[in-house]
């Protein structure tokens, strides 16, 4: 562990253990990311799979968060992160895999993207809430704003190569390439993973522990009951309903509407990576400058509102690249502000030993509708259209930031206050 006495930010890089989780999330979301582009993608050149079969594919991969989140959350506060993290790089390492050999004997179809995805989708679920829980186990509180910068600035900027690398493989060789590449994303994780020898501090377990339920219950409870938490989940929900709409139909609007190749579509969404680059680096030093309230409100409404102009392209010119290049960059700019931001408050409002039940109550609540959200904007594309229906999708995610202007996030200071009972450190 870093000297308690330095508070700056090279203290934390130089905790080795923070670095192996910093190295394996960040390997981790490449893979998760460049799957999420590599299995649709494939669907959709390859398969000629239809907008009703996209968005059930994107809703079967989605679905584990909604079916899983609450018992994960119980589970990984009983648990070493550690384990949880590299059984879980295992599993999808070994799933892709097994998709890749499936596409090289000619066997890989509908049928086995939806396992593949579903498989993918559950296990990062675990490794989702297992890393944000561990990174408060790693580092001391005054460095969880460094922390989040780092680690979600890395996600976020694993949608520059995951969507690229997906896109240009699928594209230029094969989707057996691609779903290699995200599984070998995956064993580097497990790798890096592995090496963390911090010893985790977990409850002791009794004779008779708490049941699954009482423990799902007490996450629950402490979420409901704490008013910023609460507006988290509601405003998080909000967006990534639309966002999963969004994206289903955005996934169809860019090859069919404005005929753009897989590299394209794949160099459009990577976009997304410099702009969270830059917003993880914004996100440690902006809302200790103007408030963490003025920040969440004003970025959530610019990076969302940044998507209403892209139903307004037409073809594939330069013109139209560069559009959405701009839009992406600015939409993961201000998106990664307010993730650092919202991760953050989480974090600091909960005390240790809920942070594994409060991460996946807020994921249950915030991501458990994305399936439905992916279903409807396949129903939408097949009824209205892939430019109507985007148009729709899009202005749905501005319920975000009006969420979060009425809510007591919108009065968040300068300063976070400390869960109760916690030591000021």
């Amino acid at each position: 562990m870093s000297d308690p006495g330095r508070p700056d930010a090279a203290s934390l890089w130089r905790n080795g253990d923070f670095r192996g989780l910093w190295l394996g999330q960040t390997a981790s979301q490449l893979g998760e990311h460049a799957s999420l582009v590599v299995l649709p993608l494939f669907a959709v050149l390859t398969l000629d799979a239809g907008a009703d079969q996209l968005g059930a594919l994107r809703a079967v991969g989605q679905t584990p968060i909604l079916l899983l989140s609450l018992f994960v959350g119980a589970w990984v506060d009983r648990w070493r992160t550690r384990t949880v993290m590299v059984l879980t790089d295992a599993g999808r390492a070994l799933a892709l895999g097994a998709a890749a050999a499936a596409g090289l004997f000619g066997w890989l179809g509908l049928p086995t993207l939806f396992v593949v995805a579903f498989a993918v989708g559950a296990l990062s679920v675990f490794f989702d809430v297992a890393y944000q829980a561990s990174l408060v186990r790693l580092v001391r509180r005054d460095q969880l704003v460094r922390g989040n910068s780092a680690l979600e600035g890395s996600r976020s900027a694993a949608q520059i190569g995951g969507p690229a690398l997906g896109g240009a493989l699928v594209s230029t060789l094969s989707a057996p390439v691609a779903a290699a590449s995200s599984a070998a994303f995956f064993a580097l994780s497990f790798l890096s993973i592995r090496r963390i020898g911090h010893h985790e501090a977990v409850p002791e377990r009794t004779e008779r522990p708490p049941r699954i339920w009482r423990r799902i219950q007490e996450g629950l409870r402490f979420v409901v009951r704490d008013t910023s938490l609460r507006a988290v989940c509601l405003a998080s929900a909000a967006f990534q309903f639309s966002f999963a709409a969004v994206m289903t139909v955005y996934l169809l609007f860019l090859p069919r509407d404005l005929h753009l190749s897989g590299t394209a579509v794949g160099l459009a969404l990577a976009a997304t990576g410099p702009g969270a680059l830059l917003g993880a680096l914004l996100a440690a030093r902006l809302p200790g400058r103007f408030g963490h309230g003025v920040v969440l409100v004003t970025a959530a409404a610019l990076g969302d509102g940044a998507f209403l102009l892209v139903p307004a392209l037409h073809g594939s010119s330069a013109v139209t690249i560069a559009a959405l290049l701009t839009v992406n960059f600015v939409f993961g700019a201000f998106g990664q502000l307010v993730n650092v931001t919202i991760m953050a408050v989480r974090q600091t409002v909960t005390p240790h030993a809920m942070q594994g039940r409060v991460a996946a109550t807020i994921n249950f609540v915030g991501m458990g509708l994305t399936p439905l959200g992916s279903l409807l904007g396949g129903l939408l594309a097949e009824v209205w259209g892939t430019r109507t229906s985007l148009l729709v999708a899009a202005v749905g995610m501005l319920l975000s930031p009006a969420l979060m202007a009425l809510s007591p996030l919108a009065r968040l200071g300068r300063t976070l206050p400390a869960p109760p009972g916690t030591p000021v450190q």
